[in-house]
């Protein structure tokens, strides 16, 4: 079922994240969002199992994708937790909620230093030598731009949402992202991680959508590396059984309330645009490739790298919830840390995934220590990400393993995992129906 901002269901109670609504002209640019303190969703988690469910353990059969399952003795991430969304809450330090926008706004000026100067080393040196390290790194760059303007689309930047906006639209406009077309639909990813319908990032199939897909759509997701490539489309069409675009106010995304500022953002965008195409005109298309496009094309692919991650390709499958086994919580709680080694500091300890989940309006300097300071609580229930080295290399094989084998989750059930589509990729593993 599609769900997007109009009223979800499952995300319903959030009311931390409503927006500001208004018609004024500052409010069409300045409107912004984020979580209250007690971020509007219910700390009581769901104690309903199904029989056969327990049953079906118990014997150790498949249940909706996970096989020769036995969890006597064994921890069950699908349990519900023996702790609530408010323990977790208790344990942070108080100073890590403080958002201070001078801390922010440095990060944002060592960022576009760092952007500027390598445009002028590339330019000035113009070698092919230096040229695919640029492109490396820049690409590395405007991906640590999109995640300070995705603090400024969670509020956690600062307290003030015109300095939010301002500087969200500016980094996010910058590289051809929407800034409140993307903020609503993460609001919504946010709001309802972890359930198999109402999620809106990097969502499961249910089967009976996978079986419709055509062999071009299942290449495009299922296949290395064109999935590393998604995120422009999915700005335009999002994805398999979900219609809308993040471009376009009358999309299914986005509450009547909210057109005048999704006309915003895509009008930023397309004078960003309209300004490449103008520097094409200048300096020329080739160059222009080279100095923005290659590295575009890196954001690209570390945004999908990362965001694909931080949801799947757990050594363990991990479950998705719908109906009533589905809580804030126990979804937010799927999700997974990722160590990027000398990457985490360049892209502001995005990996410290879990408990941005559940509390995004903690800044992003207060992540790791606020994860320190919750895991005694979370326990089990929090997987520790395997260190990395310099560069996430042990990543790739994590990659590579959920695409070819995380196809699609079963229609019935409210706690369901990933199954494989033997006839993908000539697995004997496992078969459709």
């Amino acid at each position: 079922m599609l769900v997007g901002s109009k009223q979800p269901r499952a995300g319903a109670a959030w009311i931390g994240f409503g927006m500001r609504q208004g018609f004024s002209l500052s409010s069409l640019f300045f409107s912004n969002w984020s979580a209250d303190k007690n971020d509007g969703f219910s700390e009581k988690t769901s104690s309903f199992k199904a029989p056969s469910l327990d049953r079906e353990r118990k014997e150790g059969k498949a249940i909706n994708g996970v096989d020769k399952v036995s969890y006597e003795g064994e921890f069950d991430p699908s349990a519900p937790p023996p702790f609530r969304i408010a323990d977790i809450r208790a344990a942070i330090p108080k100073h890590c909620w403080v958002k201070n926008p001078w801390r922010s706004l440095s990060y944002v000026f060592r960022d576009v230093l760092v952007v500027f100067g390598l445009l002028i080393v590339a330019i000035h040196i113009d070698s092919w030598v230096v040229w695919p390290l640029y492109w490396a790194a820049q690409g590395t760059m405007f991906w640590a731009l999109f995640v300070l303007g995705h603090d400024c689309g969670h509020g956690s930047f600062s307290d003030s949402p015109n300095l939010n906006s301002v500087v969200g639209h500016i980094l996010h406009s910058s590289i051809l992202v929407p800034y409140h077309g993307w903020r609503i639909s993460h609001r919504t990813h946010h709001q309802n991680h972890g359930h198999v319908e109402n999620d809106e990032s990097w969502v499961p199939l249910p089967e009976k959508i996978y079986k419709k897909l055509d062999d071009a759509t299942k290449t495009l997701r299922f296949k290395v590396p064109f999935p590393m490539f998604a995120y422009p489309l999915y700005l335009w069409t999002r994805g398999p059984g979900k219609a809308g675009s993040h471009f376009h106010p009358y999309s299914d995304l986005f509450h009547p309330s909210e057109r005048k500022l999704v006309i915003t953002s895509t009008l930023c965008w397309t004078i960003m645009v309209a300004l490449l195409v103008y520097l094409c005109n200048i300096v020329g298309a080739v160059q222009m490739l080279k100095l923005y496009g290659v590295p575009y094309l890196i954001f690209i692919m570390w945004l999908d790298f990362v965001t694909y991650l931080h949801h799947h390709g757990h050594e363990k499958k991990l479950p998705w919830y719908r109906g009533k086994e589905w809580s804030y919580l126990r979804g937010g709680l799927t999700t997974v840390d990722r160590d990027y080694g000398l990457f985490n500091d360049i892209h502001h300890d995005i990996g410290t995934h879990v408990i941005h989940h559940l509390f995004p309006q903690i800044p992003h300097y207060h992540l790791v220590e606020a994860t320190k300071a919750a895991k005694p609580v979370l326990g089990k229930y929090y997987r520790e990400p395997k260190k990395s080295g310099p560069i996430p290399v042990h990543l790739i094989s994590n990659l590579v393993r959920s695409i070819r084998e995380d196809h699609y989750v079963s229609d019935a059930g409210e706690i369901v995992y990933y199954q494989t589509d033997p006839q993908l990729f000539g697995s004997s593993e496992s078969k459709m129906e």
